[in-house]
């Protein structure tokens, strides 16, 4: 200690330099940052600017994509309509060629129509056969209306007759036994008078003979009684038969019925044949362009079989498939935003429906899920978006494909 103060004593300035601090503990960075910021004075304002911009470039992009939904899976959809014969035959002439614009009603097929127009010819035939026996079994109703009324009034004239025949012979048969009682008894008393010898012979035969005539005469008014009487069972019977003219006559109007429903039944094969020799001309249903033609002159085809495709180009529509995650916000209405990567333009539109169901679960082989190896896929939902009135879209096709975005907010 004695020898450090000495030293100190005989080199005081070298004591000095050895108690300087090294420059880290001096402050010299300080000194030069406060130098560097005297020299550069705006130098601290722009790091704040920058700071600023990046604060709020943040803002506005967490602001701009929180209220839009984007996605790129999504395609241009329309209307195709598939052409197919609907009756079979013998194709002579084919109208139209794959991509050629086509009108409603144009003639695009032609099949041949001789076996359709022999079968209406025919059926024209057996329509004219039911309808005059149509009209044969009409006519034969209000003749069966008054034949029946006029047996009827006949039958019971005829019974009546009959009726009054039986108390005719009933009368004569009553007359027959007063005189066959008398003719008995007068014969009871020649017969007494015989035996005492006080009328003659003759005059007893005249009263045998004249019981005999009377008891004849009983018999054969008897017998008219019976025969009268089954006269009036023969003419009740006839009543009772035409008493059934109601029955009868429901029985010729039903034939005629069933004649009307037979005509009626010829008239509608008449007119099926007719309409199958109108489906020999297969017309465009509507306006398009066709495409997939697969049909040839010559070529025999079956009913149903498709012939080719109608892309109708004035309804059209864009189908984009969203995440379901994406579905939070997104409401029927809402605008939406159409670019066509083929055209690199934009369209306007706006959501017009959400689809009922994922399109998954409307695959061919929907995925099964109740297994134990189940891994969450994030589905997605169709979304049908229409184009706004008022652009040009003529050279959009079904299935290009687009990037939608819709404004959620």
């Amino acid at each position: 200690m004695a020898d450090s103060n000495e030293e100190s004593r005989r080199n005081p300035a070298a004591v000095e330099e050895a108690r300087e601090p090294f420059p880290e503990e001096s402050g010299e960075p300080r000194r030069q940052a406060r130098t560097y910021s005297k020299q550069h004075p705006g130098a601290k304002w722009i790091l704040l600017l920058v700071l600023a911009a990046i604060v709020v470039g943040g803002i506005l992009i967490w602001r701009y994509y929180a209220a839009r939904e984007t996605t790129d899976d999504a395609q241009v959809d329309a209307h195709i309509a598939q052409i197919s014969a609907r009756v079979g035959g013998t194709v002579i002439a084919v109208h139209a060629d794959d991509n050629q614009s086509v009108k409603t009603g144009q003639v695009l097929v032609n099949l041949d129509p001789k076996d359709y127009q022999v079968a209406v010819a025919k059926a024209r035939a057996d329509r004219a056969d039911a309808l005059a026996g149509q009209r044969a079994a009409q006519t034969a109703v209000p003749i069966a209306h008054t034949s029946t009324s006029s047996t009827l009034d006949m039958a019971r004239a005829d019974l009546g007759s009959a009726r009054k025949g039986v108390m005719a012979a009933e009368a004569r048969r009553r007359e027959a036994e007063a005189n066959n009682t008398k003719a008995e008894q007068d014969l009871e008393r020649f017969r007494q008078l015989v035996a005492k010898d006080e009328v003659s012979r003759q005059q007893y035969d005249s009263a045998v003979a004249s019981e005999e005539a009377a008891r004849a005469t009983l018999d054969a008014a008897r017998a008219a009684v019976a025969s009268a009487q089954s006269h009036v069972t023969q003419a009740e019977a006839q009543v009772r038969g035409a008493e059934s003219a109601p029955q009868q006559v429901a029985m010729t109007e039903a034939r005629a019925g069933a004649a009307g429903a037979n005509a009626q039944k010829y008239q509608a094969t008449v007119e099926q044949a007719q309409l199958n020799l109108d489906y020999t001309t297969i017309r465009a249903p509507g306006n398009g362009i066709v495409s997939k033609r697969n049909v040839e002159p010559g070529q025999t085809v079956q009913s149903g079989q498709p012939l080719m495709s109608i892309v109708n180009l004035d309804d059209i529509w864009v189908t984009a498939n969203y995440k379901e995650t994406q579905l939070e916000r997104m409401k029927v209405g809402q605008r939406a935003s159409i670019h066509v990567d083929a055209y690199n333009r934009d369209y306007q539109g706006h959501v017009d429906s959400i689809g009922g169901g994922t399109g998954a679960r409307f695959s061919l082989l929907p995925p099964e899920n109740a297994t134990g190896n189940y891994v969450k896929v994030v589905q997605r939902v169709p979304v049908k978006i229409v184009f706004e009135l008022g652009q040009e879209f003529s050279g959009l096709r079904p299935g290009m494909s687009v990037v939608t975005t819709v404004m959620v907010k």
